[in-house]
């Protein structure tokens, strides 16, 4: 089983830039998709971007197109996620997770799941 701790939040303006990592324990980090999702307080838990084992697939919600790019260092055992072009809409709880069920932006087919990390963006 892998298991995440999320760092790299903070207050932005926006426009601003930030990196958010993930890190992961646990064996066979490498074989699984990782993605990013993030939650807004009262709103459902959505699907940002997710990466394959090696990083030859991506997949990005249509509202972060263009302004995050996601990456990952199997070495490091480790997933980014650098956002640019900070929007206040962008402002949630961002989490990292893996799945073997292949790239889907369905959160309950997701693990690992860290306690996130704030990000908040300013108007």
């Amino acid at each position: 089983q892998v298991q995440m701790v999320e760092s790299g939040g903070g207050l932005v303006q926006a426009g601003g830039s930030l990196r958010l990592s993930c890190a992961a324990s646990g064996r066979i980090f490498s074989s699984y998709v990782m993605g990013w999702f993030r939650q807004a307080p009262g709103k459902e838990r959505e699907f940002v971007t997710a990466i394959s084992w090696s990083g030859g697939s991506i997949d990005y919600a249509d509202s972060v197109k263009g302004r995050f790019t996601i990456s990952r260092d199997n070495a490091k055992n480790t997933v980014y996620l650098h956002m640019n072009s900070l929007k206040p809409e962008d402002t949630a709880v961002y989490y990292c997770a893996a799945t073997g069920r292949g790239l889907n932006s369905d959160y309950r087919r997701w693990g690992g799941w860290g306690q996130g990390t704030q990000v908040t963006v300013s108007s």
